[in-house]
């Protein structure tokens, strides 16, 4: 469990957020790769009630996806939490901007894959995401050219932080971006989906 809301900590904490529909192994190497190269003291999975940018159809239910989520990650540093219920948000800018508030002494890294990035100009006040806290972009495979090359891509790069400076991004006044190197796991949610239920990937 994260701590109660409005406590008072001092932390290095990663977030990564999603539906985790369902979590995978991919999940947990971009988590762990965080942990080692931000030098963070936790990384916490923010699984979502309902992700606007998804469908409902297909989507687990909430209590079975955090269950799924805790056995994938397996690890005392790995938090999985579905916050956003207590906190009344569904989007991840009005997310952040809360647990921002709520943990003002946490030093906060939001953590994605490439393959979000490539579509974050889609997302809500993406900008203002950028501005909440640093962000750390790890490798997907078939992304990393794309997501470079993506509006949001584009913007970061300006405010590209080197990766020999990995562990001060907690630290990092925003807008912070960081392009991390991690263990390629081809493994996503939408395939595991897809071969659960007989259909195959071309």
């Amino acid at each position: 469990m994260i701590p109660p809301l409005g406590s008072s900590i001092g932390l290095r904490i990663g977030l990564l957020g999603g539906s985790f529909n369902p979590a995978h192994a991919a999940h947990r190497e971009i988590s762990l790769t965080a942990l080692h190269r931000l030098k963070l003291d936790q990384v916490w999975w923010l699984v979502s009630p309902q992700n606007p940018l998804k469908p409902v159809r297909g989507m687990a239910p909430l209590d079975k996806r955090l269950a799924q989520a805790q056995a994938v990650a397996a690890h005392p540093c790995i938090r999985v939490t579905a916050v956003e219920t207590r906190l009344g948000t569904q989007y991840t800018a009005d997310t952040l901007a809360a647990l921002h508030r709520h943990y003002r002494q946490a030093r906060f890294v939001w953590l994605m894959g490439a393959d979000n990035l490539a579509q974050l100009h889609r997302w809500r006040d993406w900008q203002g995401i950028a501005r909440t806290m640093p962000i750390a972009v790890l490798d997907r495979p078939g992304f990393n050219l794309t997501a470079m090359q993506s509006p949001a891509g584009q913007w970061l790069s300006r405010h590209r932080v080197a990766r020999y400076d990995a562990s001060a991004l907690p630290g990092k006044a925003t807008p912070a971006f960081l392009l991390l190197k991690s263990k390629l796991n081809p493994l996503s949610a939408t395939a595991i989906r897809q071969k659960k239920n007989g259909r195959h990937l071309g």
